[in-house]
């Protein structure tokens, strides 16, 4: 007497082995995208060094260090006349932390949501430190989730511009304001072709 079919196999593993060598290697070859990842993981190493060695230097010179002071002047590209840390300057190193941090959560977004999007799934249902968003992912909603990221980015640049108004050209306040601007009819254009994308809810469901 047959065995009925196991419901924990998975579809896949009936599947795959059927395929012929060209979808084979097709599908595959998803795995080239691999070491694209890995090097966003190195690239999310280099924005943690880098936001250390700001918080060290801000932390020297709020200590008094006039070294530590001129070199977060030249990279936040404020003109200070002070000798000592003045509020402003503080802010723009602060929100140059934020940006850091804001860049290394779109990193964290497209590396574990494109993984596990395009390339193999990671198996996390259950975990306790599964993302919430992770749950319903995929390309529109990563697209979607990816545009707002890159607004949020650019108005943090945006506030740093302002807040250093007095040192930057009128020019450049105008054109960061312009991008940030098409960045943010973008995400609205991207939410709303997604939404309009989306199949319709049977009647009778919430």
């Amino acid at each position: 007497m047959a065995q009925p079919p196991d419901p924990q196999a998975r579809p896949d593993s009936r599947i795959g082995p059927h395929l012929r060598p060209l979808p084979r290697l097709i599908f595959v070859s998803r795995w080239l995208q691999l070491p694209l990842y890995l090097g966003l993981i190195l690239a999310q190493c280099v924005y943690v060094f880098h936001f250390w060695v700001e918080l060290v230097h801000l932390i020297e010179a709020a200590f008094g260090s006039e070294e530590a002071r001129r070199i977060l002047v030249a990279s936040a590209g404020y003109k200070s006349p002070e000798d000592m840390l003045s509020e402003t300057l503080i802010m723009l190193v602060v929100l140059g932390l934020i940006d850091v941090v804001m860049i290394s959560n779109l990193l964290i977004m497209v590396i574990i949501g494109g993984y596990e999007t395009f390339v193999s799934r990671m198996n996390l249902e259950g975990h306790p430190d599964q993302p919430e968003w992770l749950s319903h992912v995929n390309a529109s909603v990563l697209k979607v989730k990816l545009a707002t990221a890159i607004v949020g980015i650019s108005s943090i640049h945006l506030l740093k511009s302002f807040i250093n108004a007095a040192n930057l050209d009128y020019k450049v306040l105008v054109a960061q304001t312009v991008i940030h601007i098409t960045f943010l009819l973008s995400a609205m254009a991207i939410a709303s072709t997604d939404r309009l994308m989306a199949p319709a809810k049977p009647k009778g469901h919430g």
